[in-house]
């Protein structure tokens, strides 16, 4: 006799009904859940109304996997800070490519150590800031009082942000919100308290480059449980143009490149390893010493032969610029 499952859950149709799910155990292999759903009638007590197969299993792992994945983003991307002096050098170029004028009011999503957020306010703007990382945040903070600007800065999540719709004139991301588990969560977010009108405007790293070529090694050694969205993605128009919709008008790319001074290809690796959270993140996984690590730097080398030349190894990047619409 197969044990059941009751549920209370609300089902929202022309009013808020009470309703019971029956789940019971798989049948088969594939550890299905059976669900019915069950409302009230005025002739019987509960009638089922949907028969439905259901993994539960895979929600409960789904649920608990996200939450220590952003529990291990919020920790992890804390050890950027060194890397800041990279981000200082586009934050400038996005914000002109932005548009963004004296006085208006800016979102940085995914701040990290402030280098977008600063700038803008530099420039007149402003400013408001979001982080996961509390490490960042503290480093952005401390820049801000250097730069002695005035920036609203938060603790929070993209795909959650704390703020009431159609707040901002502009929402800018320098490779940030790229790396939100739930990609369309976070665009729906940065244009709900976009105001309508207003400018989307972000960087990210093209796929067929170093950066995106290194994320997706990454992602080949250490995948990404399925249900959660590859940064790497974001490096290509189609997805950037399929993720935003209809929504908006006006959209618009263009490229630039990061200048990356390193000694070698052996003292990039060594730093990304110690700052950059993916590829710490794998050094923790493997070890350092492992046989994965090793050909783990193999492969990266290989790859980036190609973009290192004088000392400097260069980074392509995609910028991005959209318009609410109206």
């Amino acid at each position: 006799m197969h044990e059941v499952i009751y549920l209370h859950i609300e089902i929202h149709t022309l009013c808020n009904l009470s309703a019971l799910c029956e789940l019971v155990p798989p049948w088969t292999e594939h550890n299905f859940f059976c669900l019915k759903l069950y409302i009230p009638n005025v002739n019987t007590p509960f009638k089922p109304i949907v028969l439905a197969y259901y993994d539960l299993l895979k929600t409960i792992n789904m649920s608990d996997e996200l939450i220590n994945y952003k529990a291990k983003q919020k920790t992890s991307w804390g050890l950027f800070t060194p890397l800041e002096l990279l981000t200082t050098l586009v934050a400038p170029k996005l914000i002109q490519f932005s548009g963004i004028k004296a006085h208006a009011h800016i979102l940085d999503v995914g701040c990290g150590t402030g280098v977008t957020a600063v700038t803008a306010a530099r420039m007149g703007a402003r400013v408001s800031a979001l982080d996961l990382s509390p490490a960042l945040l503290e480093k952005a903070e401390l820049n801000a009082q250097l730069a002695q600007v005035i920036i609203d800065f938060k603790e929070g999540d993209v795909e959650q942000l704390p703020y009431p719709d159609a707040s901002f004139d502009t929402v800018l991301s320098q490779f940030g919100h790229m790396f939100a588990p739930n990609a369309q969560k976070a665009i729906d977010e940065m244009l709900r308290v976009l105001k309508p009108g207003g400018v989307i405007a972000f960087t990210t790293w093209p796929t067929e480059h170093f950066i995106g070529q290194l994320f997706a090694l990454i992602s080949k050694y250490n995948p990404l449980p399925h249900h959660i969205d590859l940064p790497e993605k974001w490096g290509e128009p189609d997805y950037i143009k399929y993720r935003l919709g209809n929504r908006i008008t006006n959209g618009c790319f263009d490229y630039g490149i990061m200048h990356v001074p390193t000694m070698s290809l052996g003292h990039y690796l060594n730093s990304i390893e110690k700052n950059l959270s993916p590829v710490a993140n794998l050094a923790q996984r493997f070890g350092s010493d492992s046989c994965e690590m090793n050909n783990f730097r193999n492969e990266v080398r290989n790859i980036a032969e190609i973009y290192y030349h004088d000392n400097i190894l260069h980074q392509a990047y995609i910028m991005y610029r959209a318009a609410k619409l109206t």
